[in-house]
């Protein structure tokens, strides 16, 4: 299975990106219970870059993580809230950056 290749559904995304880039959506996005980081909001490890400030001892989910479709569909959005909010979208969640606090 090509990780890159958009589900059913969502339009063909460029295949010639298969590296991170550095979008910092898997940062913010999804929960990251090892660093008790909600779903939503930016993990508080990356800098103003969305560089990880402790890349080199990160936990093993974030170690992990590898690029996919994903990647391509919210990577070439402008800003990270705007990339975290379309990662949320994709995967049908809110997290607490979206949350109606009324």
């Amino acid at each position: 299975m090509d990780r890159f290749a958009a589900p059913p559904g969502y339009p063909l995304r460029s295949q010639s990106v298969r590296d991170c880039t550095g979008c910092g959506a898997c940062c913010a996005a999804p929960d990251i219970h090892a660093l008790r980081k909600p779903l939503g909001v930016p993990c508080p490890n990356l800098d103003e870059g969305c560089r990880c400030q402790i890349y080199v001892a990160r936990p093993p989910v974030c170690r992990d993580y590898q690029p996919d479709w994903v990647c391509g569909e919210v990577a070439p959005l402008p800003t990270l809230q705007a990339r975290t909010a379309r990662f949320l979208e994709i995967y049908g969640l809110t997290g607490e950056a979206g949350r109606d606090r009324g």
